[in-house]
């Protein structure tokens, strides 16, 4: 298996239009990562980051809009 590394301090953050605006959950993810999406805490930007593969992204989004 082949190991790539992802400079996540590089990368563009997108907060998610389904986080609230009064500071409470915010997610923020970049999408600009081919076969990856990392995920974090809006307000822990320097804390842990969820790194998703597209299938795994994709289904989670998914299953957002249906709730």
């Amino acid at each position: 298996m082949r190991t790539t590394r992802i400079a996540l301090s590089k990368v563009s953050w997108r907060k998610s239009t389904y986080s609230s605006d009064d500071g409470g959950d915010c997610l923020e993810f970049a999408d600009d990562i081919p076969g990856a999406v990392p995920v974090r805490d809006s307000k822990a930007p320097a804390g842990p980051v969820v790194l998703f593969g597209d299938a795994a992204w994709s289904a989670f989004v998914q299953h957002v809009r249906e709730a």
